[in-house]
C-alpha cells in the first residue's frame, strides 16, 4: 500500500476526507489488478457540504468584475500548462491513454481555459430600440452553483470545458470527476484554487449512483452539465426538469463517415483511422465507427486500413513508444469483448484484424483489445446500430448517395459525422443533409475553441466549447425597461 498514491477532494479551498472516511480505488489498466491510487468516497452529506460552501462562495464571487475573473482564469491556463506533463502522466496511469497523447491533452486543458479567460469581454447584453423616453436593455447575470459531472475518456479537457465558462460568467463550481479517473482532475483543481477564492471551486469523488445523482438533485444547484452515456444523461435530464434546472448534456454517439470514391488516398486512410479515435482506443463520443465506403473503393480502402493498424504499437501506456494503451477498467473491457464475441458468433460480418483479446503474452496482463474491424454489407448488425465505445468499426460499401445518407442518419444518435470527398460542393450539400451538431469534411483532429460543439437528438442538449454556449448555458438574460420621462414633465 506504501505506493498507492492517495489524493483528498477540495471543498472550500480546503483539502478533505469524506464524512464516512470511506475510500474508493483507482486501477492502472495497463497492468490488471494494480491499484495506484485512492480516493474519498463520497456521499449526500458531502455533496451537501460542498453544494453549501459553492452557494456562500458565489454571493461574493458573482461580484467581481468579469475582467478580473477572465484574468484569474488567464493565470490558471498558464498554471495547467506548466503542469501538463505530470498531469498527462497521472491521465495515462489512470485510464490508459498513451502518455504521447496525454500530454496534449493537459496541454488543450489550459488552452480551453485560456480560450474562456479570453472572452471576459464579450459576456455582455444587448441594447434595444423602443419607445419614445424609454431605455431598453439586457444583463447577463450568473445562475448560482453549477453541477459538472464528467467522464474519465479525456477527464482534463472535458473538465476543462465545464469550468471555464461557469467561472468565467460568475458562477461557482461542484465539479464530480468519473470515479475510474480522478486523480488527474483533482489535482487540475488543486493548481485553480491556488489563484480562486475559497469555494468557488470545489470537487468531489465518488460512485456516480452515490455521489453524482445526489448532486444533481441537490435544490441548491442551480444548473447541471454533464459529459458522458445517454443512459445516465437521460436519468440527469429528468431530475433537472423536475426543478426545473438549466442543463448541458453531452452525451452518447454512434459517429458516421462517408468515404466518397475519390478519396482512396493515404492521407484519407490515415483520416479515417484517426476519426475512429484508436490513440484513445475507441473511448471517444466522436469515434467515426461506422465506416461507409464506397464500393468501387471499398476493397483496397479496407486493405490499407488493415495494413496501416497492425502497424501500430499496443502496450503500457505509460510507454513512449506506445500507439495505443488499453481498455480503461475490466468493466469496458468486457463490454468490448462481448460485442467482439458476438459479432463473430453471429456471422454477417467478416472480421480483417483484431478480435478477441490475447489470453496470454503481455498484452494479456491489461485491458488490452487489439484494433479490430468488421465489413458487413449493409447496416443491420449490431455493430452499426450501438455505441460499443472500444477500438472496434464495421466497415460497409455503398453506391448511392442517397442512400448512404439515409444509413447515416438511421440512428438514435447525431454527435459527428466525417465526411471525405475531394469535390467541395458534394460534401457541403452532405453535410447540410446529415443529422449531427458537427460536420467534419477532410477533418479529423478536435474541435477548435470557439467552434460549437454539441449533440442532436440522443447525443445531447446544448453546445459547448463556444461563446453561444457560454451566454446560453450559463447566465439568465435580465431584460430591463427604464422609464426616461419619470416624473412626466409638468408635474
Amino acid at each position: 500500500m506504501t505506493n498507492i498514491r492517495r489524493e483528498l477532494m477540495v471543498i472550500g479551498g480546503k483539502e478533505v476526507k469524506s464524512a464516512s472516511g470511506k475510500w474508493m480505488q483507482v486501477e492502472n489498466p495497463s497492468k490488471k489488478g494494480e491499484i495506484v491510487a485512492e480516493v474519498p468516497r463520497a456521499n449526500d452529506e458531502d455533496v451537501d457540504m460542498a453544494v453549501n460552501v459553492a452557494e456562500e462562495a458565489f454571493k461574493t464571487w458573482k461580484e467581481v468584475p468579469i475582467a478580473q475573473r477572465g484574468a484569474i482564469l488567464l493565470k490558471i491556463a498558464d498554471a495547467i500548462e506548466e503542469a501538463a506533463a505530470e498531469l498527462g502522466e497521472m491521465v495515462a496511469t489512470e485510464n490508459g491513454n498513451a502518455i504521447r497523447y496525454t500530454l496534449g491533452e493537459a496541454k488543450n486543458a489550459g488552452e480551453k481555459i485560456r480560450y474562456y479567460g479570453g472572452l471576459a469581454s464579450e459576456v455582455k447584453g444587448t441594447v434595444y430600440p423602443g419607445p419614445k423616453d424609454a431605455f431598453l436593455y439586457t444583463r447577463r447575470e450568473p445562475l448560482g452553483v453549477v453541477a459538472a459531472i464528467t467522464p474519465w475518456n479525456s477527464p482534463l479537457a472535458l473538465a476543462a470545458v465545464k469550468i471555464g465558462p461557469a467561472l468565467l460568467t460568475g458562477n461557482t463550481v461542484v465539479l464530480k470527476p468519473a470515479s475510474t479517473a480522478p486523480v488527474s482532475v483533482i489535482n487540475m483543481v488543486k493548481i485553480a484554487n491556488k489563484f480562486l477564492p475559497a469555494g468557488v471551486l470545489n470537487i468531489i469523488t465518488g460512485s456516480g449512483s452515490e455521489c453524482g445523482m445526489a448532486l444533481a438533485k441537490h435544490p441548491k444547484v442551480k444548473k447541471i452539465t454533464f459529459t458522458g452515456s445517454t443512459e445516465v444523461g437521460k436519468q440527469l435530464l429528468q431530475l433537472a426538469a423536475d426543478r426545473v434546472v438549466m442543463s448541458t448534456m453531452e452525451l452518447g454517439g454512434k459517429n458516421p463517415q462517408i468515404v466518397c470514391p475519390d478519396s482512396y488516398q493515404d492521407y484519407v486512410v490515415n483520416g479515417v483511422i484517426g476519426t475512429v479515435r484508436f490513440n484513445r482506443m475507441g473511448q471517444s463520443c466522436s469515434s467515426g465507427s461506422r465506416i461507409y465506403i464506397h464500393k468501387s473503393i471499398f476493397d483496397s480502402f479496407v486493405d490499407k486500413m488493415v495494413k496501416k493498424l497492425k502497424t501500430y504499437k499496443l502496450g503500457n501506456a505509460l510507454s513512449e513508444d506506445t500507439d495505443i494503451g488499453p481498455i480503461v477498467n475490466r468493466q469496458q473491457f468486457t463490454k468490448v469483448y462481448s460485442y467482439i464475441e458476438a459479432a463473430l458468433k453471429e456471422k454477417k460480418a467478416t472480421l480483417m484484424c483484431g478480435g478477441l483479446p490475447p489470453e496470454e503474452g503481455p498484452l494479456a496482463e491489461g485491458y488490452y483489445i487489439e484494433p479490430t474491424v468488421f465489413v458487413s454489407p449493409d447496416d443491420s448488425t449490431v455493430l452499426a446500430k450501438e455505441e460499443i465505445f472500444g477500438p472496434v468499426v464495421v466497415a460497409i460499401p455503398w453506391d448511392d448517395e442517397q442512400e448512404v445518407l439515409r444509413m447515416a442518419n438511421d440512428t438514435a444518435y447525431g454527435l459527428v459525422a466525417y465526411i471525405w470527398c475531394h469535390d467541395a460542393v458534394k460534401a457541403m450539400n452532405m453535410a447540410h443533409s446529415v443529422n449531427a451538431g458537427s460536420i467534419m469534411i477532410n477533418y479529423w483532429g478536435p474541435p477548435t475553441e470557439g467552434h460549437p460543439y454539441g449533440g442532436m437528438k440522443e447525443s445531447g442538449i446544448g453546445r459547448e466549447n463556444c461563446l453561444e454556449g457560454i451566454l446560453g448555458n450559463y447566465t439568465e438574460m435580465k431584460a430591463v425597461t427604464l422609464n426616461m420621462d419619470y416624473p412626466p414633465k409638468g408635474e
